[in-house]
């Protein structure tokens, strides 16, 4: 097997994302958006591909999917498999794993899902190949990811400006752009269905969420670490993170628009 080239990037993603946990909070009400807009049936065969802490894997075992679940980051399948105990859902197999190389046989799923998870992968059509590898036929994906117009899309814009990826990585919110997302699932997917809602983070203040990002996302966690030699670098990058959510923030919530997709296998 030919060496990943983003076997670095994949390595700091893992290690970056380990704080997220405390996020799943507030992304609990957009898995279930995310499960009733994938259409999911009792006893369907489901994946959830970056799993994070569970939250969608749990809300579709909840509605009578077998779900099986994997993520980069093994802290995050510790806090999944623990989520999935109190729940009362133990059946669910969580495993450490990568979306551009899913350890399952072809044809194994009615349906695979990722909630802000398979974004980050670096190679889109890598991912989404696997997606439709391991689908039965008919089967169909459904995901919910950060539109670059809005909120979160930006975010990462900041952030890809102050610590560029390595070449070749596709820009996570281009999985929020219809037009893209379109053209990507076109070579393994019917014309894809699309619906848009919001989730809304609670704060006190702006620099109360600025704060919260600082230590739960891993992308700013690390570029805030990184600058802290560098007052002068830090005062700036937080400037401009604050004055950028600034037009989102309304009665103490933060606004953050997604696009979801749904679409059926060729």
């Amino acid at each position: 097997m030919a060496e990943d080239p983003f076997a670095d990037l994949k390595k700091r993603q893992r290690e970056m994302w380990a704080s997220f946990a405390p996020t799943a909070t507030f992304t609990t009400p957009v898995a279930a958006k995310l499960v009733n807009f994938a259409q999911l049936k009792p006893g369907d065969e489901v994946l959830d591909v970056a799993t994070g802490t569970g939250v969608v894997a749990i809300t579709a075992a909840r509605a009578g999917a077998k779900v099986s679940a994997l993520d980069l980051t093994p802290e995050l399948i510790e806090a999944a498999r623990e989520n999935g105990q109190v729940a009362g859902h133990e059946e669910i197999t969580w495993s450490v794993g990568d979306a551009e190389q899913l350890p399952y046989p072809d044809a194994t799923f009615d349906v695979v899902l990722s909630q802000f998870g398979h974004m980050f992968a670096p190679r889109p059509d890598v991912t989404i190949a696997e997606m439709r590898r391991v689908l039965k036929p008919g089967g169909r994906v459904a995901f919910a990811t950060w539109p670059p117009e809005h909120l979160v899309g930006r975010m990462f814009a900041l952030i890809g400006r102050h610590s560029p990826p390595p070449p070749g990585a596709a820009p996570p919110p281009q999985w929020g752009n219809p037009a893209i997302v379109t053209e990507r699932l076109a070579p393994h997917f019917e014309a894809p269905f699309f619906g848009r809602a919001a989730m809304y983070f609670p704060a006190l203040s702006i620099p109360h969420f600025r704060l919260f990002m600082e230590r739960s996302i891993g992308p700013m966690q690390k570029l805030v670490e990184s600058y802290a030699s560098d007052p002068a670098k830090l005062a700036g990058l937080r400037g401009e993170f604050e004055a950028l959510v600034a037009p989102y923030y309304v009665d103490n919530l933060m606004q953050q628009q997604f696009l979801l997709t749904r679409a059926q296998a060729r």
